[in-house]
């Protein structure tokens, strides 16, 4: 009996959406539809950014007992300059096309929460390595994206930063040869068991003093830097 109700209200909704109006007028659908358009995309708009905060992010206890509370423990987290950067900061990109893309991309971890691929301590670990994987072939691929969010190459200062820092930047992050998730994996949250993973990146030979080097790092250093400021300036 239920069953044949449905139906027939189905077959009603059906009818009456797709039966031509007979009494309205053109500009009564036109201005109607204008009106549903904009209420559709505010809606929409309001339902994704309730999901790029970190209150959401972390509802899940999955993410909450996990990867937060490691992040509680960074810099990231807590600093002297008082800067926080929150999930969606490191894992949304804020551009709308690369967040909506970002956003079709996640809806799969919806599954994994119904079907509590994660739901446990043990279960997490036993999948860290492949989820850190995924997170840094994402960063890889859209060289740093969301690290870029917040860090800009041209606006270092790298008189304030280690001679070794200074170095690897001029020499690797100004040319394009490597990008932030190359060195600084584990930044926000605990590596998994890397025994037998390639790191990524290794320290080449011309910053470790061995034969070969051609020129000190500081003349690069100052190569780019000159050649930075010749493109921004």
């Amino acid at each position: 009996m239920m069953i044949t109700r449905v139906k027939k209200l189905l077959a009603w909704l059906w009818a009456v959406l797709t039966t031509p109006a007979g009494t309205l007028s053109l500009a009564f659908l036109t201005l109607g539809g204008f009106v549903g358009g904009v209420m559709f995309w505010g809606a929409f708009n309001t339902a994704l950014e309730m999901t790029n905060k970190e209150a959401f992010c972390i509802s899940c206890h999955e993410m909450r007992a996990n990867v937060y509370e490691e992040l509680t423990r960074t810099v990231h987290f807590s600093n002297r300059s008082g800067v926080r950067a929150s999930c969606p900061d490191c894992h949304v990109p804020h551009e709308w096309t690369d967040k909506i893309a970002r956003k079709m991309q996640a809806s799969k971890e919806v599954w994994g929460k119904i079907f509590g691929t994660i739901d446990t301590r043990k279960k997490f670990l036993d999948k860290r390595l492949e989820l850190a994987q995924h997170e840094w072939s994402r960063l890889k691929a859209n060289d740093s994206l969301e690290c870029r969010n917040c860090h800009s190459s041209v606006a270092m200062d790298f008189t304030k930063q280690t001679q070794r820092a200074a170095d690897i930047h001029s020499k690797y992050l100004l040319t394009g040869k490597a990008t932030c998730i190359d060195c600084h994996k584990g930044i926000a949250h605990e590596l998994p068991n890397m025994e037998g993973i390639d790191p990524g990146w290794k320290m080449p030979p011309v910053l470790n003093d061995e034969p070969g080097q051609t020129a000190s790092a500081i003349d690069d250093l100052r190569r780019a830097m000159s050649d930075v400021h010749r493109n921004v300036f």
